[in-house]
């Protein structure tokens, strides 16, 4: 399973708040695969160098057709930010078309307790996901 570890992109203030989003993207068919990899390490870039970035981690699982991300961030605009400034605008808004499921889960943590641990982000996306098939939001 290949791995990008937590790469810190700025150190927060130890008193700072972080706002994090953890994310599993899974693509339609091994044949996207290659595809949306490829397009992920321009994102991935694109978060080395993005205004009010603290850190991230990508996880591939090729055969599984799954991607697993992770990320910190200064607040919910630097993050959104980020996401409508290219290239991961164009990423996504190309890559839609090859999207089975995506679960995104949201929330805020002391920034000196970074980098978010991956069994916390995974236990969190697996109750976004019960939510998100319930019609509700998580509890806990």
């Amino acid at each position: 399973m290949p791995t990008l570890p937590w790469t810190t992109v700025n150190e927060p203030a130890p008193d700072a708040t972080a706002f994090v989003m953890a994310s599993r993207l899974e693509v339609r068919s091994l044949r996207d695969v290659p595809r949306f990899f490829v397009r992920s390490l321009a994102a991935w870039k694109q978060v080395k160098s993005a205004p009010g970035a603290y850190g991230a981690s990508l996880i591939a699982e090729p055969l599984k057709r799954t991607f697993w991300t992770l990320s910190a961030w200064e607040d919910k605009e630097a993050l959104y930010t980020y996401a409508r400034t290219e290239p991961h605008k164009s990423v996504m808004t190309g890559l839609r078309s090859t999207m089975n499921r995506s679960v995104f889960t949201f929330w805020e943590t002391p920034a000196a307790g970074l980098p978010i641990d991956w069994s916390d982000a995974r236990d969190r996306l697996a109750a976004q996901e019960r939510a998100d098939a319930d019609g509700g939001s998580p509890t806990g």
